[in-house]
């Protein structure tokens, strides 16, 4: 009986181990670890959202999606009740949350997480659970997050999660192998083909294997595409048929329709993008919008070629990126080449490609474009 009664304490520690490994994953956007937690074939349930994740691979996912779209979260765990029955558990958890996304929203919350576990040899496991929340206030908030610098005092391993300040120089710096290894997984999830090459070279070649011969392709307004040759392979070769030269050819006045739709709905469209986040979000900024249709859905295929230092740690340094170093570089371009500045007036954030196969994404170890 005594050794029962142990194996009881054992179980129930180990189970408030695992409610607080979930909150500390989920603080440090720890999304591999998270999933990690839930057993093959768990289930998280957020109905308010409205979610319903089955599988690591999905909680995996889902928790990417929903993380790219913070500012900070804050989420505390209170010990609830745990009823044990030999392999498997119940319990309740209940949490006090506080948050602010990107687009504005905030709020704090009280919650219960209605919990199911199985012991397994990895130990306990989620096998399920189910966010109900009980308080909501969505009143503005009235404090920020610090954005502190990596210092002694702050572990590197997280340093991308505090979303501290990247400096404007770093922007133009390839990001190293590990960070693409993450930022390719985290496209997969997503549902986007993603492959890591060495250089501009192999991204031209490989978008010749892509592009079948004949097909329309609509190419963007791209240093990225002009400096590796791509630009001048789709529009000067005649393998394809191309619809920038087409575009040009028309007289913008008379023609603004035939334009708008040849624009729109291409075989394929080849582009760059401002920014890639190790999310797995693709970040496009526009003057006009005119290209963007055509990478948001219009166009049966996409091919994204990104340079190594567009790699982010989230959508809000994205922004930034747009903001503080591709649009003075396309500023002045724009300038000497039209005679006129440029402007962010469109953005498109492509958080996942609901189409497997539709997209895909040449990451490159070395820096282009910008």
């Amino acid at each position: 009986m005594l050794m029962n009664d142990f194996q009881a304490i054992a179980d129930r520690v180990e189970i408030e181990a695992l409610r607080a490994e979930f909150t500390d994953a989920a603080m440090m956007r720890d999304r591999p670890r998270l999933a990690s937690l839930f057993t093959p074939d768990g289930v998280l349930r957020m109905p308010n959202i409205p979610v319903e994740l089955t599988g690591r691979e999905e909680i995996l996912a889902g928790g990417e999606r929903l993380q790219s779209q913070w500012d900070f979260f804050v989420q505390n765990t209170h010990p609830g009740t745990v009823r044990l029955d030999g392999d498997t558990a119940t319990g309740r958890a209940y949490i006090h949350e506080i948050a602010r996304t990107l687009d504005g929203r905030e709020g704090l919350n009280h919650a219960v997480y209605h919990d199911r576990y199985r012991r397994t040899e990895e130990g306990w496991r989620f096998t399920e659970r189910v966010y109900e929340v009980r308080y909501l206030d969505t009143s503005p908030l009235t404090g920020t997050a610090p954005r502190p610098q990596e210092g002694p005092g702050n572990d590197p391993a997280h340093a991308a999660d505090t979303a501290a300040p990247v400096p404007a120089a770093s922007f133009a710096d390839p990001a190293p192998a590990d960070r693409l290894e993450r930022v390719a997984a985290a496209l997969r999830a997503g549902g986007f083909a993603a492959e890591i090459l060495d250089d501009a070279a192999q991204a031209r070649a490989r978008v010749k294997d892509l592009i079948p011969e004949g097909a329309s392709v609509l190419t963007g307004a791209s240093e990225t595409l002009r400096l590796s040759g791509v630009d001048e392979d789709i529009n000067a070769s005649g393998r394809y048929d191309a619809v920038r030269p087409r575009v040009l050819a028309i007289d913008r006045a008379t023609g603004a329709d035939e334009i708008r739709k040849l624009l729109a709905v291409p075989d394929y469209v080849v582009n760059s993008v401002a920014a890639v986040t190790e999310t797995g979000a693709l970040v496009l900024a526009s003057g006009s919008g005119s290209q963007l249709p055509a990478n948001a859905g219009g166009a049966a295929h996409a091919v994204w070629i990104v340079g190594a230092q567009k790699v982010v740690p989230d959508l809000g340094t994205a922004l930034r990126r747009v903001e503080e170093h591709a649009l003075p570089l396309e500023n002045a371009r724009a300038q000497e080449v039209y005679g006129r500045p440029s402007a962010v007036n469109r953005l498109l954030v492509l958080n996942a490609e609901p189409y497997p196969g539709r997209g895909t994404v040449l990451l490159l170890r070395e820096a282009i474009g910008y």
